[in-house]
């Protein structure tokens, strides 16, 4: 795969921003003080990478050979944008929704996401060894797998358990923008890979 770093350079820091907002969240769920502030901080590494994506598709007109397809760089900077930007409506969620308390389950389903946040930013430093990056991409996989199963449940278990259906609307809600939050670092691994075959 051609070496144009900066490319690569960017997409790295966009991995690591992504990682820092999850685990951001799961911070402010385990400790529940403080929330409107949290939620600020989350929203200004969510303006981070919006900056960092900027900066991919600036470069992206000015440059004339990319290391891979233009199409595949839009993609892969769009996706992971996406990931940032759903951590931060979750989390704002629980200020918007005024929710004072956090649901069990809630910290399991977001540390789901946190570790495939984790995975993502691995895939997207490996990218330029496509064993180590494919092995990622399928653990990415197996963790959206397994975020799907969680949610199913806390909704089941939402709609057994809670008698107000203002409540209900709220936390299927934001199980639901969690749950779309780990859909979005599989198709972020869905473009590695893609990348990854296009040039082998």
């Amino acid at each position: 795969m051609p070496h144009d770093q900066d490319f690569f350079v960017l997409f790295q820091k966009q991995a690591e921003n992504v990682v820092v907002g999850a685990q951001a969240f799961v911070n402010m769920l385990e400790h529940y003080t403080g929330v409107p502030e949290q939620v600020q901080s989350i929203k200004a590494i969510e303006h981070a990478g919006d900056e960092i994506t900027h900066h991919i598709f600036r470069k992206l007109n000015q440059t004339f050979i990319t290391p891979f397809d233009r199409e595949d760089i839009h993609e892969l900077g769009s996706t992971m944008d996406d990931v940032i930007d759903l951590v931060d409506a979750a989390a704002s969620r629980f200020v918007l929704y005024r929710v004072s308390r956090v649901r069990p389950g809630t910290v399991e389903l977001c540390k789901v996401l946190a570790a495939a946040t984790v995975e993502l930013n691995e895939a997207v430093h490996a990218m330029q060894s496509p064993d180590k990056a494919l092995h990622r991409v399928i653990e990415i996989n197996r963790l959206e797998n397994e975020s799907d199963r969680i949610c199913r449940t806390l909704i089941a278990q939402l709609f057994e358990e809670e008698q107000n259906p203002v409540e209900i609307i709220k936390w299927k809600e934001i199980f639901e923008v969690i749950e779309t939050a780990v859909d979005k670092c599989e198709d972020v691994s869905n473009v590695i890979e893609s990348v990854i075959l296009k040039n082998a």
